[in-house]
């Protein structure tokens, strides 16, 4: 064999290695990613409102029924308030909270009907929100849907009540009164440098187990 080719085929044997090397460490940081996630969607509920339709007023009708649901599903919580507490306040409620929603579309003359549930393992994306971020994955969900569910939806986060969060309180008092751990208010809040990188790794991490599963 001559030198060329032991050259060659020493470069490759680098290259293969390195490939391997990435790819342990992608499913080490999957792995964590995931466990992070899990953790985290263990202790929220989200908010998942969805319109009658994409138009206008369908739209502007789903930010009012919003705001209402929020105003009223707060009023539920105690502090010091576990999920669990929180999810059977909301199961028991959830009559209560549809008509709540019904009321709003009534005022504004339309007779939608408004059905409300508590569903697990929902899946949202990656989301931004003004003072807090949450990443892409799984989660239980206050479900409110408006007439036919047809429209663009609007989620957030019901509990801990971080969308409609006390005037007096911050996010990180709201998150860590709802038995949040430190490290994951740090993240959702971005005090963790490199929060929005790890987000979008879990979401694409889920993309990619989807793309697997189908192939």
């Amino acid at each position: 064999m001559d030198t060329a080719m032991l050259r060659e085929r020493g470069r490759l044997r680098r290259w293969e290695l390195a490939l391997l090397v990435g790819v342990a460490a992608a499913l080490l940081a999957g792995v964590w990613l995931d466990r992070e996630q899990a953790a985290l969607s263990d202790k929220v509920i989200r908010l998942h409102v969805i319109a009658n339709s994409d138009t206008e007023a369908d739209q502007a009708l789903k930010l009012r029924v919003r705001d209402r649901i929020l105003e009223e599903a707060a009023g539920y919580f105690q502090a010091g308030q576990t999920v669990e507490e929180a999810a059977a306040e909301l199961t028991e409620y959830l009559p209560a909270l549809a008509e709540a929603g019904a009321q709003v579309v009534r005022e504004a003359g339309y007779d939608y009907p408004v059905s409300a549930s508590l569903e697990p393992n929902v899946w949202f994306p990656t989301k931004t929100y003004t003072d807090f971020s949450l990443p892409a994955g799984s989660y239980t969900a206050l479900r409110i849907v408006i007439g036919e569910g047809e429209g663009r939806n609007w989620w957030c986060v019901v509990f801990p009540p971080l969308c409609l969060g006390s005037v007096t309180e911050t996010v990180e008092e709201t998150a860590a009164g709802a038995g949040l751990t430190e490290g994951q208010v740090s993240l959702i809040t971005g005090e963790d440098e490199g929060y929005v990188v790890k987000f979008r790794a879990i979401e694409l991490l889920d993309e990619f187990k989807g793309w697997l599963a189908g192939s």
